[in-house]
């Protein structure tokens, strides 16, 4: 018999019939038809937390300049670099730092007036 016999013959049944083939067939060979299901794991990563944030740059807001000196003293990068990073909103400002360190940071960019994400 070939696969397109046993398709058509499958095709021709009930529904009735398919569950009885189904479970003459998860007795005949020890198997079953239930997917497989991954909860485990899904359950662990969700249980791990965070402990690197990432600080990403919004906005500039109202008060560009501001957020200039403030990326300045933050990254330690020159007038230049920060203008840049400043102007190409949204960027990251810091990565894969401790949660405390990211609030803080969140904290000074936003006194001086830009749009802070934390993630």
């Amino acid at each position: 018999m070939s696969n397109e016999q046993i398709l058509e013959a499958i095709k021709g049944m009930t529904v009735l019939e398919l569950n009885d083939l189904v479970k003459a067939i998860e007795e005949e060979f020890g198997v079953t038809a239930a997917a497989p299901t991954v909860v485990a794991a899904g359950g662990a990563a969700e249980a791990a937390e965070q402990t690197e944030f990432d600080v990403i740059l919004t906005s500039a807001g109202a008060s560009k300049i501001n957020v200039i000196k403030v990326v300045r003293e933050i990254t330690g990068l020159g007038l230049k670099e920060a203008k840049d990073l400043v102007d190409g909103a949204p960027k990251p400002i810091k990565e894969k730092v401790a949660k405390e360190e990211a609030e803080a940071v969140k904290a000074k960019l936003e006194e001086a007036g830009a749009g802070v994400e934390v993630k």
